[in-house]
């Protein structure tokens, strides 16, 4: 009787549903409110925070043309709009909108909505569901709390971390409690005996002594009316310990120390701030050693339970020790934290041929294991964690150089759970030493760790490596996206190359919603530039020292320009190339310092790097390497730096500057071939790379650069197929291809999988991307054991092409951050299909394609307020359809063709359309 009920009257009720959800999802509504980029971000430090939304219909040709927003302290009284009302204003400006109220107050809460109205409706939509932000302490003068340090004395070291914490009473009702925090080293904090938020390895790593992030945290509901007590424990991270290959150590200091500030407010308005000054206790725990390189040693036995409760005893807890450090280098927490994410089992339990038990947990990552264990007191267990195991099937651990990359466990009895907590491993295989018994695979967990970047690409072909590569790029970024971009995660290194982030950048715009991090990450950049502008290879800087040669290379230093400007394009970030323009213009000036006439050919340079230097593989090699001049890699840098420093003045309004830097570009590009090219075009190094840098920043006069893209097909025929490019070459190996029309050579590179190619350490079994094209050789032995990664991600700016160029999804450089989109696929290399979707401030930018015989369907889908231009595989208008229609039907015309193309111009909405002939 029941199901007979449900099949009558379930059917109408739900078509009715439809037909109302219908109805109400064809009108505008504004959703996916940011501020700073982030959804309801708590502590802010921004004065005049940047307001963006999305637009959502079903309707097609849908543009905003007038906003309202309203801004209120008060939850209840949003719709009132107390703090600010912009009033209709009429624009299509729909992200980055600044804030225009009064002047932001420290530690309030802001609530806002807003509302739209469209080209195809005179009236407005509803107002959005509230958004807030909460700002932070917003200058020095409202820090009130002191800098502590451990009130007993400790190795610099190798000292157990050390444990703070205060008992205090909150008399009254608390209404709301607010906890800012920050340390030297990295910290874990509890209230009453929960924990503060859920980030991992806070404050993260910046050039601390310049630019030190402080983070903030609604912790009302841990408070107690009565009493409360408050934890903190303290682990050296990036501040002391060892960084570097060169057992740089305590870089920023020798002493870790805490500095927090909790304010109460209560119900009958009055507040109390509990601060860190010398009322705090300290003491050691069970955390007796912890560094990023060699891991973690932690003695349950010596866990104190109930430590961060009021009622524990703390008679025999030292005091602590103020330091005056001050508070000018502290600025609020501006990118995503770095969160746990996937967790993943063991897919196999392996047995060495030395009779270790090593679990496989089939995808190379990083992060820490969770292990459930049981045991007697005083047991010792370590975690060794390695990415690769050697041909015999042991671990390979002389990748790690000097890092131990160990997790050792010392049991309390009994079964407990147990995981790292101010370190981290980038490894795929983990050896079990000190369980007695069988391993079972279900007591270990790995959790990922990296920033918490929201994902907003995915890309997925016909062809299942071309797939695996993808995953293997998009990994690779997880796992070197640690609050800095890290060029690799598991030996002796992890540092801020600047080279590494520069090439991937467009590609981690895609995979990854990066605007945040990269604009942290390049504040450091601006911290630790020399004073002639020079930046430094890594960023924080902890190879320098008292040595300024270590900064100013083509490829790594001009970071300071490219990614700037990538990230402007991607996302339509104005105030980022504002804010970094004088490093921009600094790190220029210095490359003009250097030049001599025009040109750079001076100075330390790493050239191409990584590039094929042997000849293992082929015969058909014959014998050559394939090294660029590194000067000739300088001098194309030099220009396409200057390229971008004129359009980002130009963008700026910054006439005189960018009039300057046209000229200087000309001259540039005279020098070059002045000194690199021959009268008949042929470039003074036969490489894949001088050629293709060459026609990427059009160094060559217009009428010889045919004649250097048939150079450089013959160079990839001559190396049967395959690529010989390293860092500065590869990403735009495939770009040149296709920009001259030999897209089919590209996909030729592309699908190679023989050394070197992309997809030889696909079929190696790789989940990463590899350091060296031939980091493991076809017999399983590995390449220079003191310099093979396996997760290393440079290569892997391929993607950028691969999204740009397969599926076709592209940026205009007049109407950025996706405004205009440039959709203009060109299929090939056997592919069946493809399709790319990407996440941007306005909406789901997705463009795909499947082809049957000589037909291709090619579906489109373009967020509200914007528009694109789609490229339309095909051979004339006449063979193209939309929604089943010819195109004057479909109330689509063509706006040009081109050979192999019918373009259209159209505004958001979605599209399928089919070619026949193809």
């Amino acid at each position: 009787m029941i199901r007979n009920t449900f099949v009558r009257y379930s059917l109408p009720c739900f078509l009715l549903f439809q037909l109302l959800t219908t109805r109400l999802f064809a009108q505008v509504s504004v959703q996916q409110l940011l501020t700073e980029n982030r959804t309801n971000p708590v502590g802010l430090d921004v004065t005049i925070p940047r307001l963006s939304w999305q637009l959502v219909t079903t309707k097609r040709n849908v543009l905003q043309t007038a906003y309202e927003i309203r801004v209120s302290t008060d939850a209840a009284s949003v719709a009132k709009g107390t703090s600010w009302q912009s009033g209709r204003v009429a624009s299509e400006q729909s992200v980055h909108v600044p804030y225009g109220g009064a002047a932001l107050q420290p530690s309030q809460r802001y609530y806002w909505q807003v509302r739209v109205w469209d080209n195809t409706s005179p009236k407005p939509s509803a107002w959005s569901a509230p958004a807030f932000w909460q700002t932070g302490l917003m200058t020095a003068a409202n820090w009130k709390a002191k800098w502590i340090q451990q009130g007993f004395p400790g190795d610099s070291v190798h000292s157990p971390s050390p444990l703070f914490r205060k008992a205090f009473t909150a008399s009254k009702k608390v209404r709301s409690a607010v906890l800012y925090m920050t340390a030297h080293g990295i910290y874990e904090a509890q209230i009453n005996g929960k924990r503060v938020g859920d980030a991992c390895l806070t404050p993260g790593w910046t050039s601390y002594n310049q630019h030190l992030q402080y983070q903030t945290y609604e912790v009302t509901a841990l408070l107690n009316q009565g009493r409360n007590a408050i934890g903190v424990t303290l682990g050296s991270g990036w501040y002391r310990g060892r960084m570097g290959w060169a057992d740089q150590k305590n870089i920023y200091g020798t002493q870790l120390a805490l500095l927090g500030q909790l304010a109460i407010t209560y119900t009958d308005g009055s507040s109390e701030t509990i601060s860190t000054d010398e009322s705090w206790k300290s003491s050691t725990g069970p955390i007796r050693f912890s560094e990023i390189y060699d891991g973690e040693v932690y003695d349950s036995r010596l866990e104190k339970t109930g430590w961060t409760l009021p009622a524990y005893a703390d008679a025999d807890w030292s005091g602590v020790s103020v330091k005056p450090f001050g508070y000018a280098n502290l600025v609020a927490n501006y990118n995503e934290l770095i969160r746990r994410h996937e967790t993943v089992k063991p897919v196999k339990v392996l047995t060495t041929p030395k009779g270790k038990t090593v679990l496989d947990f089939g995808q190379n990552l990083v992060g820490w294991v969770q292990l459930r264990v049981t045991g007697k007191a005083g047991d010792k267990v370590v975690l060794s964690h390695v990415e690769m195991l050697d041909k015999f099937g042991n671990p390979y651990l002389e990748n790690l150089r000097t890092a131990k990359a160990q997790a050792t466990y010392l049991l309390k009895g009994g079964t407990e759970t147990l995981e790292p907590h101010f370190t981290f491993f980038g490894f795929r295989y983990v050896q079990v030493d000190g369980l007695t018994g069988p391993v079972n695979p279900a007591d270990f967990t790995v959790v990922t760790l990296y920033s918490d970047m929201p994902k907003t690409g995915e890309f997925t072909t016909s062809n299942p490596l071309i797939n695996q590569l993808q995953s293997n790029i998009q990994w690779g970024q997880r796992g070197n996206f640690l609050d800095v971009p890290t060029d690799c995660p598991q030996r002796d290194e992890r540092l801020g190359w600047t080279g590494d982030a520069e090439v991937f950048s467009r590609t981690a715009a895609f995979n990854f919603g990066v605007n945040s991090f990269f604009t942290k990450w390049l504040k450091d950049v601006s911290a630790d530039q020399f004073p002639n502008g020079a930046v430094p290879f890594v960023i924080p800087d902890v190879l320098r020292g008292p040595n300024p040669s270590m900064a100013g290379a083509a490829g790594w230093s001009d970071a300071s320009i490219i990614i700037p400007w990538n990230m402007y394009v991607a996302y339509g970030d104005r105030r980022l190339i504002e804010q970094q323009y004088a490093s921009m213009k600094a790190y220029q000036g210095y490359m003009e310092g250097v030049a001599k006439n025009d040109l750079w050919s001076e100075g330390f340079q790493f050239g191409d790097w990584l590039s094929f230097v042997t000849t293992e593989g082929s015969p058909a090699f014959e014998a050559k390497s394939a090294f660029t001049d590194v000067h000739l890699v300088a001098q194309c840098f030099y220009a396409y730096s200057t390229d971008l420093m004129r359009k980002t003045a130009t963008v700026l309004g910054k006439t005189d500057d960018a009039a300057h830097y046209a000229a200087l570009l000309e001259r540039i590009r005279k020098a070059f071939q002045q000194a690199y090219m021959t009268p008949s075009g042929r470039l003074i190094s036969d490489t894949q790379t001088a050629y293709v840098l060459a026609l990427q920043f059009d160094m060559l006069p217009e009428n010889l650069r045919l004649q250097a893209v048939d150079h450089l097909v013959d160079n990839v025929k001559k190396y049967e197929n395959h690529l010989t490019t390293g860092f500065l070459g590869t990403p735009f190996l495939c770009p040149v291809l296709s920009r001259f029309g030999r897209t089919d050579v590209a996909y030729k590179l592309l699908l190679q999988d023989t050394y070197p190619s992309w997809l030889y350490p696909v079929k190696m079994g790789a989940t990463t991307i590899w350091e060296r094209w031939d980091s493991m050789k076809p017999d399983s032995t590995f390449q220079s054991p003191s310099m093979t990664s396996f997760n290393h991600y440079a290569y892997g700016a391929v993607g950028d092409w691969m999204y740009r160029t397969i599926t076709g999804i592209d940026t205009d450089e007049t109407k950025t951050g996706y405004k205009h989109t440039i959709i203009r696929p060109q299929p090939g290399g056997g592919f069946t299909s493809a399709e790319a979707s990407l996440k941007t401030y306005y909406g789901t930018v997705r463009s795909g394609w499947k082809r049957a015989s000589d037909a291709l369907t090619m579906t489109v889908e373009v967020p509200a307020n914007t528009s694109a231009t789609i490229y339309i595989p095909a051979k004339n208008a006449e063979a193209v359809q939309e929604g089943g229609k010819p195109l004057g039907a479909s109330g689509l015309t063509a706006a040009g063709t081109e050979p192999g193309y019918v373009q259209i111009k159209v505004g958001s909405g979605v599209y399928t359309f089919t070619s026949s002939g193809f």
